[in-house]
């Protein structure tokens, strides 16, 4: 599920401390035929200076690895290698890999069964839903654009915290944003009819993994995502 889209300025460099996050995302839509959809998943982000590795966590891997950031980035390898199709490219199932170099920003996908980084050309970011700011990739919404939305009365639990919201033709955004450490504990969006809701919960993680997934990429064959087009 994309993040709802925020009006935005050009950002300053993006800062912000290392965090290990998980993320749970939460779409439900009623159709004009009466029918309800829900949708449920979880990802798991490493941010760290100029990294981000964000990994879909995938069947059987959901109760062995939820909070524990090192098993995270352990079975990255095993969830891949169970979902591997020889010569097919499913960015959703595999780890996304977004580095920063000086003001350049540049995204990779890592199949650890095949041992492959795919990287992505710009004009191939819409095929992988990216939208090539570091800033949405970094902070999950830009900053500034959560600045821009007004503070909200509503009361907050976590120190250090406040709900940002605006609504506008029955339509609302809602970030309860975690200034210390930059970066949302809940975006809502939707409509007020309640035909399309949407909701981020992001949980930081007590122990931050030592291990980083993209230190360990020796020896992988570099491919490009045109490879995997017929």
């Amino acid at each position: 599920m994309a993040l709802p889209t925020f009006a935005q300025k050009a950002p300053p460099v993006a800062q912000g401390p290392d965090l290990d996050l998980s993320i749970r995302y939460y779409t439900r839509v009623l159709t004009d035929e009466g029918v309800l959809r829900e949708s449920r998943y979880e990802e798991r982000m490493l941010r760290r200076r100029d990294h981000v590795w964000l990994a879909r966590v995938l069947p059987g891997e959901a109760v062995r690895g939820h909070d524990d950031p090192a098993h995270a980035v352990d079975a990255e390898a095993k969830a891949t290698a169970a979902t591997h199709v020889h010569k097919h490219f499913n960015h959703v199932v595999l780890p996304r890999h977004v580095v920063r170099a000086g003001d350049k920003t540049r995204v990779e996908f890592i199949d650890a069964h095949a041992r492959e980084v795919i990287a992505i050309a710009p004009t191939d970011y819409d095929n992988v839903n990216f939208d090539g700011s570091w800033s949405n990739a970094f902070f999950l919404v830009d900053p500034q654009a959560v600045a821009a939305l007004p503070l909200s009365p509503r009361p907050t639990v976590p120190p250090g915290a406040r709900w940002h919201e605006r609504e506008k033709n029955g339509i609302f955004q809602r970030v309860l944003w975690d200034e210390q450490r930059r970066i949302p504990l809940v975006v809502e969006s939707g409509n007020r009819n309640g035909s399309v809701f949407r909701r981020i919960e992001v949980k930081p993680q007590a122990v931050l993994a030592t291990t980083l997934p993209w230190q360990n990429l020796n020896g992988y064959a570099q491919k490009e995502y045109a490879d995997f087009l017929d």
